[in-house]
């Protein structure tokens, strides 16, 4: 075997450049822990690096791990490396992907994809038996990626210094990232057969013009060039498109994208036998690792599909955008691997010039639940917390956030941000947690048989997709029938005209691997309520009807709809498993629930509370018992109110407006105020705060006692508001009030009602009642001045004083001259002071 790798090692001295940076990268690594490998398109890496490194003498018997960002990646590289090695597949290289696999004993170069990596740092956090994690085509930066690499540094600088990390990139900041990982950089000149660029002459007017302005490229390309042609779309629809508009070229017109079935791949990286001229049709996943044979000439559309978070929603959808010239220098690169080639782009060059430098870390713009998740597990194996997780840019804050609340509404997280054994078993499952939290809410074993096949389609790609009309429309194809039960009925066996039977076969398998995973559901069949396991996924998503057709809210908040032709469109309450967010969230997946047999999963997540209003009408107590969840109410109903809750009702309300719902009277406002200045200036601030802040805060202490049998809003204006408040103070504490800040003050010629709204105290009589005084009354035993207001027979103000005694000195002349000619009946003697006051008047009968 060592003979086998030298020579091999020697041959690609020759074909591929990367040879040539081998010796520095097997000496940084036996120097350090940690790599970095820059080398650009088609220099060999991928195929050379892991072969390179199987002698290397660190790695003992311990297997050597390469990450790649795809399934057909993954098992293209290995393929690639197990025929150098004229091995087969499984012997010495092995791969493994969510769906199939081959490894064996003997594996000591095993390609996985990237999410693998994490769920088995998850269930393996030492890595066991693993001596060297390779990190290919890291620029790529998918969340998986960037977490895997967290771990595995994580893992390095606490209990494993000796494991060997080495990150690969053709378009990465390999100073940047060698400083995240501690790293040495290493880097290959490269050799590539130059590639000439020919750029539009003008931009497309809108991107669904791509698919024609691709065909025309090609069939120019074909002509005028020579050599195979890849091009590069966003999605599988362009590709569709645009092969049903080659049709009749003079070449095998392929498709190249991830769902196809493998034997599909095989055709577009496999040369044809006869020579004939190719045309792969391709969306990015042939950017990087993938080697495709015989092409010299790139037809690039610009644009890529990638995630995005919608922060309206909560929800990832895909968005096409344009691609980075770094992706652009990549995908040109694919033409010069074998020879002189030609790129064309179809766009100018202004447009390259204003296109990012790199693409966007997928951590970015990306639903973080899951990481968030696996962050808590890690935690709860490694003790790290995830602030302290050496990522390559933190997660942002907002995303990271929402994951922790959406995980903590399913259970996975306590209060604490702290995995509960609930969350550890979801974490095992290696599904986004919505998909384990259903698993896991199913009950019986169809019903979990059941609960991996919705997991499997949800993952996948709807196998149930209608036809393009005839004729090469443009337009968008007639959306597919959102019932789910439709795909569950294809996945048991049944029919349908419109069936993607690769998908299925896709759905199929993944579903029993959950099977496999969740235990005891493997040979039994499907069968239950698939709503109600959607629900106990999906919350949130709970959609209720608006009362238009088609038209529904959602638990968690927002709304969403659905075209009034879908069989669903008229349901009263739908769980919704799968939305598109265009410029309105569209229903595309769900499933009918029933109203009064509501499932267990989603009734620990309702609330049921009865919830009291006033009859706008006659003012009465209203009541209705109101199950809820999140912004639905799912059931209501019209009930008795119990005494507690019409009081909390009329407590609420009095509280809202005190002064609209009681009947004030000014014995009442002087009562407050003669407390409040009590507690000012008195010094007693063991009194009663009776202010209208703090009474209609306090509403349920000094209100609710007299509020039995009261069932109408407005019987509270008949209530005596006075007695309610001079019972929140015991009986010594009014007496002293009443003897330091009393209602009137008692006078020989009568009584004098004291006014506290003033801002000094005002006792007023009139004048005749004050005659033969000349102190001026204090109150509170002489600390609490007094005012004297002065008032006509008639009851008017004629005067107001401090000071009595220099009143009937001085400005009563003036007053007693004029109330002398008003009132010539009354006594209005020229000194007060030494006058005698009538006797009271004795109180008139009623």
């Amino acid at each position: 075997m060592q003979n086998r790798l030298d020579d091999l090692m020697a041959d690609a001295g020759g074909a591929l450049p990367v040879a040539a940076a081998l010796p520095a990268l097997r000496t940084a690594l036996e120097r350090t822990s940690n790599a970095v490998l820059v080398a650009p398109p088609g220099a060999g890496k991928t195929t050379l690096v892991p072969l390179a490194l199987l002698a290397a003498p660190w790695r003992g018997d311990g297997r050597i791990i390469m990450l790649e960002p795809r399934r057909l990646a993954t098992r293209a590289a290995a393929q690639r490396m197990a025929e150098l090695l004229g091995e087969p597949l499984g012997g010495l290289v092995g791969y493994r992907t969510r769906l199939d696999g081959a490894t064996s004993e003997r594996t000591r170069i095993e390609v996985i994809t990237e999410g693998l990596l994490v769920r088995r740092l998850l269930s393996d956090p030492m890595l066991e038996g693993v001596a060297c994690v390779i990190f290919d085509e890291i620029h790529e930066r998918s969340v998986d990626a960037d977490a895997a690499l967290a771990f595995c540094l994580d893992l390095q600088r606490s209990l494993r210094p000796e494991l060997k990390l080495l990150a690969m990139s053709a378009t990465m900041d390999g100073a940047a990232l060698s400083r995240c990982m501690d790293a040495e950089l290493v880097e290959s000149e490269g050799r590539m057969f130059p590639v000439a660029i020919r750029h539009a002459t003008r931009d497309l007017v809108h991107r669904r013009d791509l698919p024609e302005a691709m065909a025309t490229a090609i069939r120019t390309a074909i002509a005028q060039e020579e050599g195979d042609v890849l091009a590069f779309l966003p999605g599988v629809g362009e590709i569709q498109r645009t092969r049903a508009l080659l049709a009749g070229i003079d070449a095998d017109v392929l498709p190249l994208y991830g769902e196809l079935p493998p034997a599909e791949q095989d055709l577009a990286l496999t040369p044809h036998p006869g020579g004939r001229r190719r045309v792969i049709l391709s969306t990015s996943i042939a950017e990087t690792s993938l080697t495709v044979p015989g092409v010299r000439i790139v037809v690039d559309g610009g644009f890529r599909r990638v995630p995005r978070l919608d922060v309206g929603t909560g929800l990832t959808r895909l968005d096409t955008i344009r691609i980075s010239r770094a992706a652009a220098s990549q995908r040109a690169g694919r033409a010069g691997r074998v020879a002189p080639g030609t790129a064309i782009r179809l766009w100018t060059e202004m447009t390259t010039r204003a296109m990012p430098p790199h693409d966007q870390p997928e951590m970015m713009e990306a639903e973080l639940t899951g990481l968030r998740l696996d962050t808590a597990a890690w935690q709860e194996a490694m003790g790290t917390d995830p602030a302290d997780l050496p990522f390559p840019d933190p997660p942002p804050n907002g995303a990271f956030e929402a994951g922790r609340s959406l995980l903590q509404a399913l259970g996975a997280l306590d209060d604490d941000a702290r995995i509960t054994p609930e969350g550890t078993r979801m974490a095992t499952l290696g599904a986004h947690p919505r998909l384990a939290a259903m698993m896991l809410a199913a009950r019986t074993a169809p019903e979990r048989a059941l609960a991996c096949d919705i997991a499997a389609l949800l993952e996948e790609r709807d196998p149930l997709r209608p036809r393009r009309p005839a004729g090469g429309s443009r337009g968008a194809p007639p959306a597919a029938p959102a019932d789910i039960r439709l795909r569950l009925d294809l996945l048991a066996g049944g029919d349908h005209p419109d069936a993607d039977r690769a998908a299925l076969s896709r759905i199929r398998h993944a579903a029993r691997q959950y099977r496999r995973r969740l235990g005891g559901a493997r040979d039994i069949a499907a069968s239950g309520d698939p709503a109600a396991l959607i629900a106990a996924a999906f919350p949130d998503r709970v959609a209720q009807s608006r009362g238009d057709v088609g038209s529904f809210r959602l638990a968690g908040g927002g709304s969403a709809r659905l075209s009034k032709t879908d069989e669903l469109a008229r349901a009263s309450l739908l769980a919704v498993a799968g939305m598109h967010v265009r410029k309105a969230a569209e229903i595309c997946l769900a499933a009918p629930l029933d109203r009064d047999s509501l499932p267990p999963a989603l009734l620990a997540r309702a609330r049921e509370q009865v919830e009291t209003t006033l009859d706008p009408t006659t003012g009465s107590v209203l009541a209705r018992r109101r199950l809820r969840l999140g912004t639905l109410v799912l059931r209501d109903r019209t009930v008795t109110a119990s005494a507690d809750e019409v009081c909390a009702l009329l407590c609420q309300q009095a509280a809202q407006n005190l002064a609209a719902s009681l009947t004030w009277s000014d014995a009442c406002r002087q009562l407050q105020a003669r407390v409040e200045l009590a507690r000012t200036r008195l010094e007693r601030p063991d009194l009663p705060d009776l202010s209208d802040t703090a009474l209609a805060a306090t509403v349920g202490t000094w209100l609710a006692p007299w509020l039995a049998g009261v069932n109408r809003l407005s019987a509270l204006a008949e209530m005596d508001l006075l007695a309610m408040l001079r019972a929140t103070m015991d009986h010594a504490s009014l007496k002293w009030l009443d003897h330091m800040l009393p209602t009137h003050l008692d006078l020989p010629g009568g009584r004098a009602g004291i006014d506290y709204l003033q801002p000094v105290p005002v006792a007023a009589a009139r004048a005749q009642t004050f005659y033969g005084m000349t102190d001026t009354p204090r109150l509170a035993g002489g600390t609490v001045d007094l005012r004297i207001a002065l008032l006509s027979p008639a009851g008017r103000p004629q005067a107001i004083t401090a000071d009595l005694a220099g009143f009937w000195a001085g400005s009563w002349a003036d007053m007693r001259r004029d109330m002398r000619g008003r009132y010539p009946r009354h006594d209005w003697p020229e000194n007060p002071a030494t006058a005698s006051p009538p006797p009271p008047r004795p109180p008139r009968r009623s």
